[in-house]
């Protein structure tokens, strides 16, 4: 049986109604009209007609009503690989987050506000898009309704996906020691204890989600991309370990790593990837044994087999991923370490941008490229951590927008330009946002980044007990937005990993992440979105530290560890509070002496005259970026001195 059958494939009844299948070449516009006659469908729409009927096809023999496709993989992943994108095949719509449910007469998709006018996009008129997330509310209708949920072993998508990408070929590699504080038998040992301490007695730990693998073994692939991952699963004993891997991509070396040729408990039993089902099944034969499962990153396919019930534990999160969100000293180091070499080609990107755009010889996607370009000469760059977020003006507002040949926008000095990127580092992973305007913004646009910037601060200069979670830090990056009526549609806050996934699960400021503790890293990322008019966001990864307070203890507060200026045309000043003057100073403060250094070390001239001007303080008076004369001498001065009188 193909594991990747086993996570979607559903028999149910809950649509009816009639369908239509209309193909248009003419008309206008960037979204599909499927009300006009003739319907008009963008050139960025797909036609599913035959991909439709081919599957309904598929369906008739099994008796199957209904089926659903989610966005995700086998292993429940944000960013899947090509291979592992049914729903985009299957729909055109290439969002990370959807779920489709076709029947013989209907083909509907859900998706959240993020990606509604881009599914309006690229979806053909064969689809209709339902902008309320209630798919949910189904599953708690289907037993009064008669119906029943079901799994089914084959993919019927992958039976009609006759050019379905291959599996990637590169193989499964080892961290450098230089890299890692904790070997694999150590970080086997910290899991096992926390196997052991449980007080409803596990005797397994079963890992699915692909970071979870990774980080407990210390390895890296390259079947995800943008994430360092490679299809595998993990069963975790106190006395054995199966490793689920496609075995012929394991080199000897590797082997030898993981110490494959023995039979103790630090030896690890390679076992075919296809073999995890049928091999938990004969562990849940055992006598006595119990199984844990985080049920966030377990399929369904996978927890329908531990049965019966007592043998069976769960927690929302694996205790891989509580531990992995607190990074060990190293970690926090070189992590770090990576954020000071990013923010050089984010710095590079925004000096070509100010010389460029006014040229208005540059597109969204050109802009990304080059800073894809500037992070790839950077030490120990393995490439981008996401598709590059380049845009301008309208595209701006749209929160997940990613550039292509058909919808690259022109960069002016008219409109607001916003670039969310992020790269891969042997040593660490990035994620920053910055929003810019090369001619002269509106008092509006001022303001509303003037709020945004003072949400991020907000947050980012805050101090809490430590075990606070980040939900109810949260409002603080919405206040100022919210005290003149502003708001913004998406989450607040992501974790980031260490040469891992650039969203890392569970640490962020959702009701559903864990509690905030020393060493762990967060995104800051509050926005404000004006449809069809342009788009802002500020976005800064901070790690937790200890705050020294008068009277308490155990007190944390964040540390901005992405080094790059805000844009000062864009902040009025008049509405920061002293504090908040305060805060921005300091953090301009060390970019310079941080970011600096590496710029001279690099000998990057024109970007450290750049980072100089962007970054002299404040006055704490006037309604503008005002740069005291003190300030205009020093940017003037040659790099090495003035770097040698710092």
């Amino acid at each position: 049986m193909s594991s990747s059958g086993w996570i979607l494939a559903v028999c149910l009844v809950v649509l009816e109604g009639g369908s239509y299948a209309v193909w248009a070449e003419e008309g206008s516009g960037s979204e599909r009209n499927c009300s006009a006659i003739p319907p008009y469908l963008p050139p960025t729409a797909v036609n599913t007609t035959l991909r439709l009927r081919d599957l309904r096809a598929s369906m008739i023999p099994l008796n199957i009503s209904a089926y659903i496709i989610p966005a995700t993989d086998a292993h429940l992943s944000e960013y899947i690989a090509p291979r592992d994108a049914r729903l985009a095949w299957m729909s055109g719509f290439t969002g990370s987050a959807g779920t489709a449910v076709i029947t013989q007469n209907k083909a509907v998709l859900w998706t959240d506000s993020r990606y509604w006018i881009q599914a309006e996009r690229q979806m053909d008129c064969n689809w209709e898009l339902q902008r309320d997330d209630i798919f949910d509310v189904y599953n708690t209708n289907l037993a009064p309704a008669g119906r029943i949920l079901k799994s089914i072993p084959d993919n019927l998508v992958d039976k009609i996906w006759t050019d379905r990408p291959p599996l990637p070929s590169d193989n499964p590699t080892h961290l450098p020691d230089s890299v890692i504080e904790r070997t694999w038998p150590m970080k086997v040992d910290q899991i096992r204890a926390q196997i052991s301490d449980n007080p409803y007695k596990p005797t397994a730990l079963l890992l699915s989600a692909l970071d979870e693998t990774a980080w407990l073994f210390n390895l890296r692939g390259n079947d995800i991309p943008f994430n360092p991952f490679f299809y595998s699963y993990t069963l975790l004993s106190m006395d054995e370990i199966w490793l689920f891997v496609h075995t012929e991509r394991i080199t000897e070396e590797l082997k030898m790593y993981l110490n494959t040729s023995c039979f103790h408990s630090y030896c690890v039993q390679l076992l075919e990837y296809s073999s995890v089902r049928s091999y938990l099944q004969s562990y849940l034969q055992r006598p006595n044994v119990r199984v844990w499962v985080g049920t966030e990153y377990t399929n369904q396919a996978l927890y329908e087999l531990i049965t019966p019930e007592d043998k069976l534990l769960t927690s929302t999160y694996s205790p891989v991923l509580t531990t992995k969100a607190v990074k060990d000293a190293t970690e926090q180091r070189i992590l770090k370490e990576a954020h000071i070499r990013d923010a050089v080609a984010v710095m590079q990107l925004l000096v070509w941008l100010e010389k460029k755009v006014p040229e208005g010889t540059e597109n969204e996607l050109t802009a990304a490229h080059f800073v894809d370009q500037c992070r790839s000469k950077q030490v120990n760059s393995r490439g981008p951590s996401f598709e590059t977020i380049s845009a301008s003006g309208p595209n701006a507002a749209l929160a997940h927008y990613s550039p292509s040949n058909e919808t690259a926008r022109k960069l002016s000095v008219d409109e607001m330009y916003l670039v969310d990127s992020g790269g891969q580092y042997l040593d660490g992973t990035t994620d920053i946002t910055r929003t810019v305007h090369f001619g002269k913004p509106t008092d509006f646009q001022k303001e509303a980044y003037t709020r945004v910037l003072m949400g991020n601060i907000e947050i980012s200069r805050t101090i809490f007990p430590a075990g606070t979670r980040g939900v109810n830090m949260e409002m603080l990056g919405r206040r100022a937005l919210w005290e003149v009526g502003l708001n913004y549609g998406h989450g607040t806050g992501h974790g980031v990993g260490n040469y891992f996934g650039v969203h890392e699960w569970p640490v962020g400021f959702q009701s559903n992440n864990i509690p905030f503790q020393e060493g762990m890293f967060t995104s800051i990322e509050p926005g404000y979105y004006k449809e069809n008019d342009f788009g802002i966001r500020i976005e800064d990864i901070a790690v937790t530290v200890p705050a020294i307070t008068k009277y308490g203890n155990n007190y944390l507060t964040f540390e901005t560890v992405s080094l790059v200026p805000y844009d000062r045309k864009l902040i009025n000043t008049s509405l920061l509070s002293p504090e908040q003057l305060h805060w921005l100073n300091k953090y301009y403060e060390t970019i310079r002496s941080v970011v600096g250094r590496e710029l001279d070390r690099q000998g990057l001239k024109e970007e450290y005259d750049w980072m100089m001007k962007h970054t002299a303080p404040f006055l704490t008076a006037g309604a503008s970026a005002v740069i005291s004369s003190v300030t205009l001498l020093v940017t003037v001065l040659p790099s090495v001195l003035l770097h040698n009188l710092l």
